[in-house]
């Protein structure tokens, strides 16, 4: 019953080119890119990663989804 734990968990490996990948799939999707997520996918796929490495893929999609979109100014628009 430590107050203070000691033990640290170590973060999970993260790979940062393929984070990098990952958050530009994000990108890509938001935008409706079909030809850019089609090349970053075959991209991976000719790589052949380890799934610790598709894990770093899906945690720099994540980073970049859990930015909310930003809504367009209502510019001359009356109600």
């Amino acid at each position: 019953m430590g107050l203070f734990n000691r033990k640290k968990e170590e973060p999970p490996q993260v790979n940062p080119e393929v984070a990098e990948r990952g958050r530009n799939y994000a990108i890509a999707k938001r935008h409706g890119d079909r030809r850019a997520m089609n090349r970053i996918v075959r991209q991976m796929e000719r790589d052949g990663l380890a799934n610790a490495d598709w894990d770093s893929f899906r945690n720099g999609q994540q980073e970049y989804d859990a930015i909310p979109p930003i809504n367009p100014p209502r510019r001359n628009r009356r109600r």
